[in-house]
């Protein structure tokens, strides 16, 4: 019986919301209104081709109750309590891009705002549950940020809340919340700091002669050496993938490497196999074949990866053949090795190497 009563409890509430779902809606009390950071996204549409496509940073939605002869601070809303900052839905605040904010920085998402309130100065705290009336109830371990904002008081009550982005500089606003002859200010960075994760890839440096990355330690005529080539490159894992011949198609330009292009610098004029290479930087390139790699030197750099780069930038391209062996290497390795006149450039990956034989003008010598 009693599973009886709560079902036509139910039944008798959905059909209430039906019937007033018929009716047409009154207007609020308490408006909903949404700004945009910058202001002028919102009528894009009429401004002139050169700003048409200007794009939101930030934007705000919140419903704004007035004071009506109400004792506002410490009366509607009492000290020390969490309040919805606004009315009705819970306020949300969305950020195109990260931005910072006292110090932190906020992923760009949609976020609901709440404020703990206090008499000299309110919490705003960020919330990344939606689709709450207000904040009761709310789940606080989805709080993702809480800042302390300090209370101003101005000596013209405002009837009421309002809310508005107050432009500091290029990549500085405020967040300015007034009600009641009470103001705070929330500073939010538009441009912070992003800090990236180790990449999967790691960044690496080879250097010939070896001991030039580091003359600071050596001693004697050691302390003197030159540096005449310098390779940096990111490293790739096989991951029990089959690199060459699949991951790597014949007949594509790689990058040597991951992420960015490989770049050497050579420190003096040289040559590979008869092809005079003049001192310089330069982004490095494998056209790769089962029995050849084609090495592009190119001064087409910085680029990311080989995709769009520029062919008339290629300033010497020399053939150097490959090398099977046993053993198999997890991540792409570069060294070098010196081999009578010739320092030998090894590079290998999975059970795959080549070797790109430099010679040194004498005159550098």
């Amino acid at each position: 019986m009693k599973h009886l009563f709560t079902f036509i409890f139910i039944i008798s509430t959905v059909g209430a919301l039906s019937a007033q779902d018929e009716k047409w809606p009154a207007v609020d009390a308490s408006t909903l209104d949404m700004i945009y950071y910058p202001q002028e996204v919102a009528w894009r549409n009429y401004l002139g081709d050169d700003q048409r496509n200007i794009t939101p940073k930030i934007k705000l939605v919140y419903s704004r109750p007035a004071k009506k002869g109400r004792d506002i601070w410490g009366g509607l809303i009492p000290y020390g309590e969490e309040w919805r900052l606004g009315a009705n839905e819970a306020t949300t605040i969305t950020f195109y891009a990260p931005v910072s904010l006292g110090g932190e920085t906020i992923p760009a998402g949609a976020y609901t705002m709440s404020a703990l309130v206090e008499k000299d100065h309110w919490t705003l705290n960020f919330s990344s549950e939606s689709g709450i009336w207000g904040n009761a109830n709310r789940d606080n371990d989805l709080t993702v940020a809480s800042f302390r904002v300090k209370v101003k008081e101005v000596d013209d009550p405002r009837e009421e809340l309002s809310m508005t982005f107050q432009e500091v500089d290029d990549r500085n606003i405020n967040l300015a919340i007034e009600w009641d002859g009470r103001r705070v200010l929330l500073p939010i960075g538009l441009n912070p700091a992003i800090f990236s994760n180790v990449d999967k890839s790691p960044l690496d440096m080879a250097h010939y002669p070896r001991t030039s990355a580091f003359t600071n330690y050596m001693e004697g005529d050691a302390k003197n050496v030159k540096p005449k080539i310098q390779v940096t490159y990111s490293r790739p894992l096989k991951n029990d993938r089959v690199i060459f011949g699949e991951l790597l198609k014949e007949g594509e330009v790689w990058r040597m490497g991951a992420n960015e292009a490989t770049e050497i610098v050579l420190y003096e004029d040289a040559s590979v196999n008869g092809t005079k290479i003049a001192k310089g930087r330069y982004a490095l390139f494998a056209r790769t074949n089962a029995n050849t790699w084609d090495i592009i030197f190119s001064k087409d750099y910085p680029i990311w990866g080989a995709y769009g780069r520029d062919e008339s930038k290629d300033a010497a391209t020399v053939s150097v053949p490959v090398e099977k062996g046993e053993e198999v290497l997890e991540a792409l390795s570069i060294m070098f090795k010196e081999n009578g006149e010739e320092v030998h450039m090894h590079i290998g990956w999975d059970q795959t190497s080549v070797v790109i034989p430099f010679v040194f003008s004498k005159e550098a010598d």
